[in-house]
């Protein structure tokens, strides 16, 4: 195989980027095949024996206009349809990259938007929540607003599934423990992300989250959109709501047209998977 010999010999170029401290590889596949088994994304997910990550993005060409084609991987190896966070980061790189101002991406979520939101800010349009049980999906028909779990979590669809519980205060979760105990509740075939978040003002929520496949993150895109939908269902804010997570604030307005999520983005530093790397971790 032509591609995976280049890339052996050459190396594999990627970008570390984080929007919160919510960190990634992000990987260009535009103009050179890069093959990614999981055994090598769980390899540069390491953090002592890699590179370290919470998600893996490929920017893959784009199709029917968009400008660029987006893949998702966890630190397990699994995959995601959804990564506001990456996508923000991703979009930020694209538009320096090409002077624009605007992007139109896709993803197995679907087709996404993203833009300039000035100050060094970047806006992605994460589209309509899935409130169906069967669209995020659950186990079986029931009420997505109040799951029947202790602790009554919301149930939301952004592409991903998300539980949200809304508690007195978040700082006093035991996340890993609660997290990694729902992300396997059985009413989530596919797993889910776990939140935990407090109101704590008009339309201003403190939240953490533990990750499907990745564990306690500092931030979460796709959760605090799913977040943000669960307290405005529930009554709890309006639907223009700041979101204060450990790695720090995100803006999240769910519109008419879909959820749009606005927050920084930083470029951390560029490298080069070395090809010892790569044999071994295949």
């Amino acid at each position: 195989m032509p591609a995976m010999i280049q890339r052996a010999e050459t190396g594999l170029p990627f970008m570390k980027m984080h929007g919160l401290g919510n960190d990634f590889v992000i990987v260009d596949a535009r103009t050179r095949d890069v093959p990614l088994s999981p055994a090598l994304v769980t390899a540069i997910a390491h953090r002592q024996f890699g590179v370290g990550f919470d998600q893996l993005a490929v920017i893959a060409p784009g199709a029917e206009g968009a400008d660029a084609h987006l893949v998702f991987y966890n630190a397990d190896g699994s995959t995601s349809a959804a990564c506001g966070n990456a996508t923000r980061c991703i979009a930020r790189h694209l538009m320096a990259e090409g002077g624009q101002t605007e992007l139109t991406l896709t993803t197995e979520r679907g087709t996404l938007y993203a833009r300039d939101a000035g100050d060094g800010l970047t806006s992605v349009n994460m589209g309509q929540p899935q409130l169906d049980w069967a669209e995020i999906p659950l186990a079986r028909a029931m009420d997505t607003l109040e799951l029947p779990i202790e602790g009554t979590p919301t149930a939301t669809g952004m592409g991903n599934p998300h539980c949200t519980f809304f508690v007195d205060d978040a700082e006093a979760v035991e996340l890993e423990a609660r997290g990694a105990e729902i992300e396997h509740h059985p009413l989530f075939p596919q797993r889910t992300n776990v939140q935990f978040a407090s109101l704590i003002g008009s339309d201003q929520l403190r939240m953490r989250v533990w990750e499907r496949g990745v564990g306690v993150t500092l931030a979460s895109g796709s959760s605090s959109c799913a977040t943000a939908v669960a307290a405005a269902r529930r009554g709890l804010t309006g639907r223009r709501v700041t979101l204060t997570l450990d790695g720090g604030t995100l803006q999240v307005d769910w519109r008419d047209d879909g959820v749009w999520m606005t927050g920084p983005t930083m470029h951390v530093f560029s490298g080069t998977l070395t090809r010892d790397f790569l044999d071994s971790a295949e």
